[in-house]
C-alpha cells in the first residue's frame, strides 16, 4: 500500500460502501461493524485481508467510520484473530466468490509458476505479481505474505533446476568433460598445470586496443571457446534475460565458487558464458577487422601527406602559367629551358611547387598511398587479417555481393603460399567493387607473354577494403555474431505478412 495520504477522490472511489456492502454490514454493531466494513473494502481492493490495523491508514478508517456511524477509535477494541473474525472472513469470501488457498492450490500455483513464469523471467517481483494475478483470476485468496515469498522462491529455484537439467542433458559427455576442465584446480603446492584456469581467464578477459596483437588474442579466445563444442540450439528455448543472468553470474564467480554448485548448474553457467562470449568475441573480431583496414589506409595516407607537406605549395592561376610556358617555348624553341621557361613563370621554384601539388592531389599521390598501404599490409597486418578469414564465416543475402565472398574464399585458398606474387594462370579471380575502383591499375599486370595477371597482395587489400564497406552496411554479415548477424533476424517474424 502507498504511504502517501489518500485524497478525497481515492477514498470515494475505493472505500465507499455500496448497496451490497451495506446489506452485509447491516446487523453488526460497534467495533465489529467498523472492522467488518474495513475488511470488506480492503478485500475488494487488494484480494486479501489486512494483516492488522497497521495496514489501514487513519484517513481510511475515519472515512469508513463516518459511513457506518461508528467512532474511528472503536477499531482499537476489535481483535483480528478471534473466532468472530474468522466467521467474518468466510462471509466476505463468499460475497466475492473467493475461497481459501489449500495445500493443493499451493502446489498447483508453484508448478504453474515454474512452467509458465519463472523459466522466462526469474525476477521475484515478476513471479510474485503473476502469482497474485493467478489467484485473482482463479478466485482463490492468496496465501499469507510469508507463504507467498516461500512459493516464489521455490518456483524460481524449481525453474532454474529444471532448465539446468534440460541444458545439461543436451550436452554430450565429451562437451561436459571439456567444460569441467575449465575449472580444473591447481595443485596445493602451486606447481600444478594452470593451463585450464588460464583458458577460462582468457575467455573472460576484455579485448585490448586495436592492434595486431589484440586481433590474434581474440582469435585465440574464439578458438578456445569453439574447442568446447557446444551444440547448435543449446539455448534455443531460454529467454535472453535468463541467459544473460547466467552469463553475468559465471563471469563474476571464481572457479572455486563455481565448483561448489551442483553439476547441472555448474555446467549450465559455464556453457552460457561460452555461448555468449563466442558471439561477443565474434563481434569484437569484426570490429577489429573494420578498424584495422581503416587504420592501414589512414596511416598510409598520413605518412605520404607528411612526406609531401614540406614540398607542397598550392599554385594559383595554373591556366595563365601554362600559357606563359607555351608562349615562351614557341618564341624561342632552340634555347635552353632554364633560359626561356624559368624566367617566364617566375623561376624554377614555381615549377617545382606545381609538380609537388600534382603529386599530392593527383594519380601520383594515390599510387604513392597505395604503395605505402601495400607495404604496411604485407609486413604487419596481413598475418592477422588472413587468420580472421580462417575463423570467421561471411555470408550475404544478396547474390550481387557474391563476388566479394568468392574473393575471400580465393584468398584463403592461397593464404599459405607466402611467396606467390600472382595468382596462377587459369585461376578464376572474381572481380568485385574493391578492385574495379582505385586499385585496378596496380592489381592487374600484363606479363611478357601478354597475359593479364592478378597481383595477389594488391587483390587482397582491395578485397578487405570492399569487405569493410559491405560489413558496415550489412550487405555482408557474419555467422555466429550478434551485432553483425544476419540482418533478416532484426525483422519481426511476421514481417513478410505485414510488410
Amino acid at each position: 500500500m502507498s504511504a502517501e495520504p489518500l485524497d478525497l477522490d481515492e477514498l470515494v472511489e475505493h472505500w465507499t460502501l455500496l448497496d451490497g456492502d451495506r446489506e452485509l454490514v447491516a446487523g453488526k454493531r460497534g467495533s465489529t461493524r467498523l472492522a467488518f466494513a474495513l475488511m470488506l473494502k480492503f478485500y475488494n481492493l487488494y484480494g486479501r485481508f489486512p494483516d492488522g490495523d497497521g495496514e489501514l491508514p487513519r484517513e481510511v478508517v475515519e472515512f469508513v467510520a463516518r459511513q457506518v456511524q461508528v467512532s474511528p477509535d472503536a477499531l482499537q477494541g476489535y481483535e483480528f484473530s478471534e473466532r468472530t473474525d474468522r466467521y467474518h472472513r468466510a462471509q466476505i469470501r463468499g460475497h466475492f466468490g473467493f475461497r481459501e488457498c489449500t495445500v493443493e492450490d499451493v502446489r498447483a500455483l508453484q508448478a504453474w509458476l515454474v512452467e509458465n513464469v519463472a523459466e522466462a523471467d526469474p525476477r521475484h517481483e515478476v513471479v510474485r505479481d503473476q502469482l497474485l494475478d493467478r489467484c485473482r483470476k482463479g478466485r482463490v485468496e492468496p496465501p499469507s505474505e510469508g507463504r507467498v515469498e516461500r512459493i516464489v522462491r521455490g518456483a524460481v529455484r524449481g525453474a532454474q533446476t529444471a532448465l539446468c537439467e534440460r541444458i545439461a542433458a543436451r550436452l554430450s559427455a565429451e562437451a561436459i568433460a571439456r567444460i569441467e576442465r575449465l575449472l580444473a584446480a591447481e595443485d596445493d603446492d602451486g606447481d600444478g598445470d594452470g593451463q585450464a584456469r588460464d583458458v577460462l581467464a582468457l575467455v573472460k578477459a576484455a579485448p585490448g586496443n586495436v592492434s595486431l596483437e589484440t586481433m590474434l588474442t581474440e582469435i585465440e579466445k574464439l578458438e578456445a571457446v569453439r574447442a568446447v563444442g557446444l551444440p547448435a540450439g543449446l539455448f534455443l528455448d531460454v529467454t535472453p534475460r535468463v541467459l544473460d543472468g547466467w552469463r553475468q553470474r559465471a563471469m563474476v564467480e571464481s572457479p572455486s565458487h563455481l565448483r561448489t554448485h551442483p553439476r547441472e548448474l555448474r555446467v549450465t553457467l559455464l556453457a552460457a558464458l561460452l555461448w555468449a562470449r563466442e558471439r561477443e568475441i565474434t563481434d569484437t573480431l569484426v570490429d577489429l577487422l573494420i578498424s584495422t583496414v581503416h587504420r592501414i589506409g589512414a596511416r598510409a595516407d598520413k605518412k605520404v601527406t607528411n612526406e609531401l607537406i614540406g614540398e607542397f605549395k598550392r599554385i594559383a592561376n595554373k591556366e595563365t602559367l601554362l600559357f606563359k610556358v607555351a608562349e615562351a617555348s614557341v618564341s624561342r624553341p632552340d634555347d635552353l629551358v632554364k633560359e626561356v621557361v624559368f624566367p617566364a613563370v617566375g623561376g624554377e621554384q614555381t615549377l617545382l611547387d606545381l609538380v609537388a601539388e600534382y603529386k599530392s592531389s593527383g594519380p601520383t599521390y594515390r599510387r604513392t598511398v597505395q604503395t605505402k598501404l601495400k607495404a604496411s599490409y604485407s609486413h604487419h597486418y596481413r598475418r592477422g587479417l588472413i587468420r580472421l578469414l580462417q575463423v570467421l564465416e561471411f555470408r550475404s543475402n544478396n547474390a550481387r555481393h557474391r563476388p566479394a565472398l568468392d574473393a575471400l574464399v580465393l584468398i584463403g585458398r592461397y593464404a599459405r603460399r607466402e611467396h606467390l606474387t600472382y595468382y596462377p594462370a587459369g585461376e578464376t579471380v572474381p572481380a568485385h567493387a574493391g578492385i574495379d575502383r582505385d586499385w585496378r591499375e596496380l592489381c592487374y599486370h600484363v606479363d611478357s607473354r601478354g597475359r593479364e595477371r592478378v597481383v595477389r597482395q594488391i587483390y587482397e587489400i582491395g578485397t578487405f577494403q570492399a569487405l569493410r564497406d559491405q560489413l558496415r552496411c550489412k550487405e555482408i554479415w557474419v555467422l555466429g555474431a550478434d551485432r553483425w548477424r544476419n540482418p533478416d533476424e532484426d525483422l519481426p517474424q511476421d514481417f513478410e505478412q505485414r510488410r
